[in-house]
């Protein structure tokens, strides 16, 4: 080697080298597999899951939706003119949907009524239990849900009453291809001929139903956008809401995407917390092999050869740990697909998906080049001697050779992060917030070393002994702050959450929301409607308020006004309420839980211009200010209103929180029925008023809050445990960090644990020294913790899920002591190897 002169080693000879000296096992870089195996595995499974679920929608589009195109109308029917424009472009079918209770006896369950015609379903097919595939139901007849049917305790050929018309029940539903696109509703879907509704009189004017009509293209390759802009154009924006294969359910992909970023995010962070301790293993994996590496440069070996050879170690090890990552992540995605299947259009079968693999693994490569290129710049830009006496003097990077490989790293990452981003705003505030933590934690640890070696000595030898680990030559203090820091910020951000969730729906919701729910009451029928309530249930508190639907077309100083159809899909920030059709009402008083923080309130018996008050998040969302105007349109007619008040809506109640209040002149002429909440005084028995206004109002829906509730625990218990599952891999990779640390730091340890058994230190004694230094840093990272764990959990549901930031405090910090308890059992464990180090065998190697 020595007769090379300078010339550097090929790239065959060094992976000779290299093999020769790697361990099939790969003894000392176990670690870095570890940490990329968890990082990488949680990218791609996370990846591929949301891939799979896009493509879902993607490819099912026609069949969720129903159609190539499909128009929403509440209120009332497509008009002839716009049934005929569609004719012309393929087969139409139309159909209703709305909410009704059905009833068997005493048994009552609230529906999600779908009324469809002979030619449903123009796409997919409808599975009934038995196994039959069918369409429309006979006359007469009805399919229903499974949760329906043992709500009401029937079955296939029994008699229930829908809307006052009896209906035999011919099937249970087994799915329903459209089931994703129909958006929320308060029960479960009954399928009935498109006939029922007006035998019923639940499609009478004022009632609350969507007319839904869909179109199957004759020309099965047209693209549906610019038939629906032309339809826009020659009838109007406001006149109906349109949807088309490519976006069917945009509700779920929105959900998907954020979600799914989120995780990726998650999965990201797990990475970049795994990268310190790929950096801990590496340092140590080269600690152990200073002796080869002087012995080659004493050899004649250069500065680029060892760098080749142990680049060609590392990179190996890398390359396996991300291969078992990927795998993993493929191997676990039908699991997460199954649990997911009920709620997702996703496949419970193997997926794969070659770019979320790809980016994967490239995060995974990446961030071990960043983390390892320090101890190998180190190990490589020193002489010989100065490795020979690395013992007792540690060395230190050539921060220059460190700029091109960790730069281009860090560059590539986040290209890669922004490339693949739904949000790049939020990706960039991540990874500069990830960026910021580190930076902290950096500082933090080196206050720690700095106020260790400037305090008085403690009398107590432990005491003195684990306060100068800390500020010692070799000490890594940096790498344990990080490890500690990231693993407790992740026990309290998984508390912090889950709590706050929880306390979302068990709390705040069920202490102030009504016990029932009614639409669509008749004005005419209102003081009946109060007479029944107040004979079965004395004392309960009745509300009934107008109930309209319709959406914002329009909005703006007068003269100057935006039209929401010109903003496409880029709505800004909060301004939810310009996407499709929201309920509307008029009042002549301010509603409870509003208060007015703009503007006033029009007077009691106001017939002058039309006024409405909207919420002040919305319009502080769109510009919008006192003396603005707005437009809607209600059953096709645009109705245009100025700005008197805004309004701060308490959202805390499940009562009724309409974003626009308008003057009772400006709507009160609109055909329209009530909706009412009733609250029941606390142990007063409820269980004549639902049959008896079932009985008394057929048309009526009467739903129970108890349902809805739980409905809503459920989602939010799936959500929480994706967010637990998500951060547990972060818990995970700042474990592996915690014993990356402690690996980078056994050779020095051995040396001191050495002599002090041959001073005549006992077993317990030295890990009372070990639990000194490392509890001195935990007592230290507790608070930082505590406040960047809550913090980033404050972004997760405030920012993220908009939900309000109620954690449960006592739980949180009884959740971060346990977090401390359980990182200092790893931390001792992980020293007790050097309780077992024979002294004349340590003394010879050292």
């Amino acid at each position: 080697m020595g007769d090379r002169q300078g010339r550097a080693l090929p790239w065959r000879t060094a992976w000779m080298l290299a093999r020769r000296d790697l361990s099939a096992r790969f003894k000392g870089l176990r670690l870095l597999l570890v940490c990329l195996f968890l990082g990488v595995g949680a990218i791609a499974a996370i990846g591929t899951l949301t891939g799979s679920i896009k493509h879902e929608l993607g490819a099912r589009g026609r069949q969720i939706l129903g159609g190539d195109i499909e128009l929403r109308v509440w209120q009332r029917d497509v008009s002839k003119d716009e049934r005929a424009a569609l004719a012309r472009l393929g087969q139409v079918s139309t159909g209703y949907r709305m909410q009704a209770i059905a009833t068997h006896g005493d048994a009552t369950a609230p529906v999600a009524l779908k009324a469809v015609d002979g030619a449903w379903p123009l796409y997919g097919r409808l599975d009934l239990t038995d196994g039959r595939h069918v369409g429309a139901p006979p006359p007469g007849t009805v399919w229903i849900a499974k949760g329906t049917a043992a709500r009401l305790g029937v079955n296939p050929g029994a008699t229930i009453v829908v809307g006052g018309v009896p209906l035999r029940v011919g099937g249970i539903l087994a799915s329903d291809p459209e089931q994703m696109s129909e958006g929320f509703a308060l029960g479960d879907t009954a399928i009935v001929p498109v006939d029922l509704p007006a035998r019923a009189g639940l499609t009478s004017p004022g009632a609350m139903f969507r007319s839904v009509t869909r179109v199957r293209f004759a020309d099965g390759a047209r693209d549906p956008e610019p038939v629906v802009d032309a339809m826009k154009v020659r009838f109007g924006d406001g006149a109906f809401e349109a949807r088309t294969r490519n976006a069917a359910s945009p509700t779920t992909e929105r959900f998907v995407s954020r979600m799914g970023e989120f995780l990726v995010l998650v999965g990201l962070a797990a990475l970049v917390i795994a990268g310190i301790g790929i950096g801990g293993g590496v340092s140590s994996y080269l600690q152990a092999r200073r002796n080869a590496i002087a012995t080659l440069k004493v050899l004649g070996a250069t500065s680029g050869d060892i760098a080749r050879i142990y680049v060609l170690q590392v990179g190996a090890a890398a390359l396996v740990g991300s291969l078992a990552g990927l795998m993993a992540g493929v191997l676990v995605t039908p699991l997460l697909a199954s649990a997911l299947q009920n709620l997702l259009p996703v496949e419970s079968g193997f997926t794969v998906s070659p770019a979320a693999l790809a980016t994967a693994a490239a995060y995974g490569l990446l961030v071990a080049l960043v983390f390892a290129a320090p101890p190998l710049v180190r190990a490589r830009g020193w002489p010989a001697m100065a490795l020979m006496r690395a013992g007792v003097s540690p060395l230190v990077a050539d921060r220059k050779a460190l700029a091109v490989p960790v730069g281009l790293g860090l560059a590539a990452i986040v290209t890669l992060a922004l490339v693949n981003a739904a949000q790049p705003l939020v990706t960039l505030g991540f990874l500069a917030g990830s960026a910021g933590m580190l930076g902290l934690l950096a500082l933090i640890g080196l206050g720690i070393r700095k106020g260790a070696a400037r305090l008085p000595r403690p009398r107590g030898p432990m005491l003195r002994a684990g306060l100068a680990n800390l500020h010692r030559p070799g000490a890594q203090t940096g790498a344990l702050v990080t490890a500690l820091g990231f693993g407790l910020s992740a026990f309290v951000l998984i508390a912090a959450v889950q709590t706050s969730l929880d306390a979302n729906i068990r709390k705040t919701v069920p202490a102030r929301a009504p016990d029932f729910f009614v639409l669509d009451v008749p004005p005419a029928k209102a003081p009946a409607f109060r007479d029944a309530v107040a004979q079965t249930v004395p004392g309960a508190v009745l509300r009934l308020v107008p109930n309209l639907r319709g959406r914002i077309i329009a909005y703006g100083p007068q003269g100057r006004m935006t039209k929401v159809s010109s903003l496409g899909k880029d709505l800004p920030d909060g301004a939810w309420a310009l996407r499709g059709e929201r309920g509307l009402t008029y009042a002549a008083s301010v509603p409870e839980g509003s208060t007015v923080t703009a503007g006033a309130w029009w007077p009691p018996l106001y017939r002058g211009e039309p006024l409405v008050s909207l919420d002040e998040k919305l319009a502080q969302a769109i510009g919008l200010n006192v003396g603005d105007y707005i437009t809607v349109s209600v059953l096709g007619v645009e109705r245009t209103a100025r700005v008197a008040a805004l309004r701060r809506i308490d959202w805390d109640t499940l009562g009724f929180n309409y974003v626009l209040v308008f003057s009772p002149n400006t709507l009160e002429d609109a055909p329209h029925n009530l909706a009412a909440t009733i609250e029941v005084p606390k142990g007063t028995p409820t269980t004549g008023l639902l049959p008896r206004l079932v009985r008394a109002f057929p048309s009526t829906s009467v739903i129970e809050t108890g349902s809805l509730l739980r409905d809503a625990r459920g989602l939010l218990d799936q959500l929480s445990a994706a967010i637990l599952a998500a951060a547990s891999v972060a818990v995970l990779a700042g474990l592996a960090v915690l014993l990356g640390a402690i690996a980078a730091a056994r050779a020095s340890r051995t040396y001191d644990t050495v002599i002090l058994r041959v001073l005549g230190g006992s077993q317990g004694q030295l890990l009372m020294l070990q639990l000194a230094e490392y509890g001195l840093i935990a007592a230290v990272l507790a608070l930082v913790a505590l406040v960047a764990g809550s913090t980033m959990a404050w972004a997760v549901v405030v920012k993220l899920f908009e939900f309000a930031w109620l954690p449960d405090w006592p739980r949180v910090l009884a959740v971060l002591g346990i977090g401390l308890l359980l990182i200092l059992g790893f931390a001792l464990a992980g020293s007790l190897p050097l309780l077992r180090a024979k002294p004349a065998r340590a003394l010879r190697e050292l």
